[in-house]
């Protein structure tokens, strides 16, 4: 059970940091995902489909 915990734990970590990288690489380009809780947690859950996905969505709605 904690063996689970602690991975899902570095699941979240892990997703904040892909996040915020992926911020700074396009910060150039002025698109910014937000770095809140509901998208470390769907990126965590979901994976790097999460992350285009949310890239998908940032650049058909602006």
């Amino acid at each position: 059970m904690i063996k689970k915990i602690f991975s899902f734990f570095k699941k979240i970590v892990v997703s904040g940091f892909l996040l915020y990288g992926f911020n700074l690489i396009v910060a150039p380009l002025n698109i910014s995902i937000p770095l809140n809780f509901i998208t470390v947690l769907t990126i965590s859950i979901l994976g790097l489909p999460a992350l285009f996905g949310f890239l998908v969505i940032l650049l058909a709605i602006f």
